[in-house]
């Protein structure tokens, strides 16, 4: 019997709690042998961390699951897919705006690899709210004047030590 790979993609710029969230659900499920954690390179996009740095931050959320991994791709992500033997494409839905543009991205990649299914996780609700873009106004906007607890509400303790060096945070 073949290895049962998904992927998660995402731009994990930086990772929040709703990305550890549906890491943790997928690896929880016990359907996947592996689960490669995909950093989302778009040439295109500015991204105020490195992909060494959100390479760094994803370590500490996947170490407690042997089954995680993480990669990096520029492309279409459904090749990165077949690349990589995978069977199913992660994708979070905080909201039905995310849904309207999954589905049409999930048809797309069923268009061009029918063999991949592309499977939705219902984001938690206390996690709906928040998204890396969000996150990131908020942190540079509140100039330095976020407490950790605040920000451990919306990212993992690695991101935070980022946030802390790279903006002054106490």
């Amino acid at each position: 019997m073949s290895e049962r790979i998904a992927i998660f993609p995402a731009s994990f710029d930086p990772v929040t709690n709703g990305h550890a969230d549906v890491i943790e659900r997928v690896c929880k499920l016990g359907v996947f042998d592996q689960l490669v954690v995909v950093i989302g390179v778009n040439p295109s996009k500015d991204t105020r961390f490195t992909i060494e740095e959100r390479i760094e931050m994803l370590e500490e959320v996947i170490a407690p699951y042997p089954e995680a991994t993480i990669d990096g791709f520029s492309g279409l992500i459904v090749h990165y897919a077949q690349m990589v033997g995978a069977c199913s494409i992660i994708r979070g839905l905080r909201e039905i705006s995310d849904f309207e543009w999954e589905f049409k991205m999930a048809r797309m990649n069923q268009q061009i690899a029918p063999e991949i299914d592309t499977l939705f996780m219902v984001a938690n609700q206390k996690y709906a709210h928040i998204s890396s873009t969000l996150v990131m106004e908020v942190v540079e906007m509140g100039q330095g004047k976020l407490s950790e607890d605040k920000l451990l509400e919306m990212v993992p303790p690695s991101v935070v030590k980022f946030f802390k060096r790279k903006y002054n945070i106490e």
